[in-house]
C-alpha cells in the first residue's frame, strides 16, 4: 500500500489526449512526491508547488492543463488560489481539480464558485485519480477543439468584416454614380415645374426619374422601377439613365434629330418600343422594368403618356377632382414585340401629375394593410391642401409615407415620384 493513496491495481493508463502538463499544490512534501509519482508513472510532467503564491508565480511562467490543488493550505489556500489562477491570462483552459477532506455540498459549491472543476475526497484512489483526469481530458479536448473552430470563425468573420467594408465603400460609391444620373430635382420650364423625389430601401436601388427637354414647350419625363433590388438592378437603371439621358440628346432613344438642326420628342409608345426591343435583344439579360413615361406640349397641355405596367398616375385637378390615368400594360422586356398603348389628355393651368413607384402602394402600414391607390390618392389630396408646391409637395408625401408605415416592415422597396405641375404656356 502507497501511504496517500489506495491502490487497488496498478494499471498504465492510455493517453490522456489534452492534458500534458500537471500543477501539484500542496504543503506537505510527502503528499506531492506521492502524487507526483503517480502521475509520471501515467507519463505526466508534473511541477509542484507548496502553496498558492508559488502556484501563481510557477503559472505565471508556464500554464498548466491540470491543477491538482489541496483545498486547506498555509497562506493562499486553495480557494483562493483557485480564483486568482482564474484571473490570470492563458492561452487556453486548464483544469481545475480541489482535494479536500470536505465533502458537504456548502463547501462543494463554494469551490465550484471559485473556479474549480472537480473534487477529490482524501485519501485518493488510484482508479478515482485516473478516471477524473480522463474526464477532465475530454472536457479539455473538446473546449479545445470549440477554440479553435471559434478562431477559424472568428478569422472567416474578420474577412467576411474586411469583404463587406469593401463592399459598403463600392455600394457608396455606386450610389454617388447612381444619383448623378438624377441631377436635377427640381426644374422650371416656363410657368410649369418638375419635380423628382428618389429613396432607394439600400445603399442603391432600382428606381429611376428623370425628366428632359430639347426646346421650349417641349417636356419629356419619366417613372421607370426595374425588377428586384440591389446591385444588378441599379446597373440597369444605370444603363436606362443612358438611353434617356437629359444631357446627350443623341444617345436619348426618345428623341429623333430632324433636320440636322432640332431634336424631337417620339411618341410615348414608340420609345415603350425601342426600350422593349434592346432589352429583349440583350441575351442573359433577366431583368425587366415598368414605366410611366410622357410628353407635354406646353402650349396647350396636350400630354401623351405611355404605361408600361406601372402604377396608375394621378392626375389632381385644379377643380380638386382626381382620376387615375392609363389601361396599365405590360411591363418592358418580358415578351418580344409586346403592345404598348398611348393615353391622351389635355391639362388645364393648374392640374397637377403624380407618376409613383409602387413603393408608395405596396408600403406596408401600421395595420398590416397596403397603402394602395386609395391610400396614396387620401395622402396626396392632404398635401395638396396644404398648398405644397413641388419639392415641398413631395416631401411631404414622403413623410407622410413614412410615419404611415409599419416599423417591422420598414421601408423594404425603393420609393420614386415625378411631379408636374402645369402652369400654361
Amino acid at each position: 500500500m502507497v501511504p496517500g493513496i489506495r491502490q487497488s491495481e496498478v494499471r498504465v493508463e492510455p493517453d490522456f489526449g489534452a492534458i500534458r502538463k500537471v500543477l501539484i499544490v500542496d504543503d506537505s512534501r510527502l503528499q506531492r512526491r506521492i502524487l507526483a509519482a503517480s502521475l509520471k508513472k501515467w507519463g505526466f510532467e508534473v511541477l509542484e508547488a507548496e502553496n498558492g503564491e508559488q502556484a501563481i508565480a510557477i503559472c505565471r511562467l508556464e500554464q498548466p492543463d491540470l491543477v491538482l490543488s489541496d483545498w486547506v493550505m498555509p497562506g493562499m489556500g486553495g480557494l483562493e488560489f483557485c480564483k486568482a489562477f482564474r484571473e490570470l491570462e492563458s492561452r487556453h483552459y486548464s483544469y481545475f481539480i480541489l482535494l479536500t477532506a470536505k465533502s458537504e455540498k456548502q463547501e462543494v459549491a463554494r469551490g465550484l464558485d471559485a473556479g474549480a472543476d472537480d473534487f477529490l475526497i482524501k485519501p485518493l484512489e488510484a482508479d478515482e485519480l485516473r478516471a477524473r483526469i480522463a474526464a477532465g481530458a475530454r472536457i479539455l479536448l473538446m473546449q479545445r477543439e470549440l477554440s479553435e473552430k471559434n478562431q477559424l470563425i472568428e478569422a472567416a468573420l474578420e474577412e467576411l468584416r474586411l469583404a463587406h467594408d469593401a463592399i459598403d465603400k463600392d455600394l457608396m460609391q455606386a450610389r454617388k454614380i447612381q444619383e448623378s444620373l438624377v441631377p436635377e430635382l427640381k426644374a422650371s420650364f416656363g410657368a410649369s415645374k418638375v419635380s423628382l423625389l428618389l429613396k432607394p430601401c439600400g445603399h442603391i436601388g432600382g428606381d429611376l426619374v428623370g425628366m428632359f427637354s430639347p426646346g421650349a414647350n417641349r417636356l419629356g419625363f419619366y417613372s421607370i422601377d426595374v425588377s428586384g433590388h440591389g446591385i444588378t438592378s441599379a446597373m440597369m437603371t444605370a444603363r436606362l439613365g443612358g438611353y434617356l439621358s437629359s444631357k446627350h440628346f443623341d444617345q436619348n432613344v426618345a428623341m429623333e434629330q430632324r433636320f440636322n438642326s432640332f431634336y424631337a420628342l417620339l411618341p410615348p409608345e414608340e420609345v415603350a418600343k425601342v426600350l422593349n426591343s434592346r432589352l429583349m435583344a440583350d441575351t442573359g439579360i433577366e431583368e425587366y422594368f415598368t414605366m410611366a413615361y410622357a410628353t407635354v406640349d406646353l402650349r396647350n397641355g396636350h400630354l401623351k403618356m405611355v404605361q408600361a405596367g406601372h402604377p396608375h398616375p394621378l392626375l389632381l385637378r385644379r377643380d380638386g377632382s382626381t382620376e387615375f390615368l392609363g389601361d396599365g400594360g405590360l411591363p418592358i422586356g418580358l415578351l418580344p414585340d409586346a403592345p404598348f398603348q398611348q393615353t391622351d389628355v389635355f391639362l388645364e393651368p393648374g392640374d397637377r401629375l403624380l407618376l409613383y413607384s409602387d413603393g408608395f402602394t405596396e408600403c406596408r402600414l401600421l395595420n398590416g394593410s397596403l397603402l394602395d391607390e386609395t391610400g396614396l390618392q387620401r395622402m396626396a389630396l392632404e398635401c395638396a391642401a396644404t398648398l405644397a408646391e413641388g419639392s415641398e409637395f413631395l416631401d411631404d408625401l414622403f413623410w407622410q409615407l413614412t410615419q404611415a408605415m409599419s416599423p417591422k416592415g420598414g421601408m423594404d422597396d425603393d420609393v420614386s415620384a415625378v411631379f408636374f405641375e402645369y402652369n400654361g404656356p
